[in-house]
């Protein structure tokens, strides 16, 4: 009884309240399980967006591509995403969710593409620190400490160190330093070294949500009958 009156209920919605409710979570047209053309559409676009995003940052770091190292094909792709899953009348909060994760994956994109390239093609060298910065309690992170570096032929390198960077580290000391054989990636301590799959690790969380919220915007989108028209309840 109680779910016939909710059914009962449902159906006698105002057309306003059920036109704002589609607008805002999407119109999802179906009944029991989600269609699983629907699913599928859902988990190629959400894919593909995370591909597309990571991919072009990763072959920017690789080539030396500034633009494209920096996160703004991810950019780029999050607009896409955003303005296709508009076009397919998915609901407007999952869409704000879907941009917000892409652009997060986006900004996180290039410090793992970074370390892909390390991993794939750096060079460990022994470098001398010539300074220690960091640690006071005015610091932005107290725990970091940022060394200078010179290497092998007392060059300094180009930018300061921390990981392998600690608090009893002193100048005269040494450090693994990991360098690109080609320069187009900043040098970096070896303390976050790794495979170039754990370089990009720290990516799966977002993609993960990327490509779920994705389907669920996807699938919510699924419309029965074109806005306006009368459905046939057969």
């Amino acid at each position: 009884m109680e779910r016939g009156r909710l059914s009962t209920a449902v159906a006698e919605q105002p057309p306003l309240v059920t036109r704002l409710r589609s607008m805002v979570w999407g119109p999802a047209e179906f009944v029991g399980l989600p269609p699983l053309r629907m699913m599928v559409k859902g988990v190629l676009v959400g894919g593909s967006a995370a591909v597309a995003c990571i991919g072009s940052t990763v072959a920017g770091a690789w080539y030396g591509n500034a633009s494209l190292a920096a996160g703004e094909g991810g950019f780029g792709c999050a607009a896409l995403l955003v303005t296709y899953l508009l076009r397919l009348g998915a609901g407007r909060a999952l869409v704000g969710v879907v941009g917000v994760l892409a652009v997060c994956l986006a900004l996180q994109a290039p410090q793992a593409a970074a370390g892909f390239v390390l991993a794939e093609r750096g060079r460990a060298e022994t470098g001398v620190v010539t300074a220690v910065d960091g640690g006071s309690a005015e610091a932005e992170d107290s725990d970091r400490y940022l060394c200078s570096v010179t290497d092998k032929d007392g060059v300094p390198v180009e930018v300061r160190i921390w990981r392998g960077c600690e608090a009893s580290t002193r100048p005269g000391d040494t450090i693994t330093v990991v360098s690109d054989v080609k320069g187009l990636v900043p040098p970096r301590g070896a303390g976050g070294g790794g495979s170039a799959a754990q370089a990009l690790e720290g990516l799966a969380g977002w993609s993960a949500g990327l490509l779920l919220t994705c389907v669920a915007a996807v699938v919510r989108s699924c419309r029965l009958s074109t806005p306006g028209s009368l459905s046939n309840p057969s």
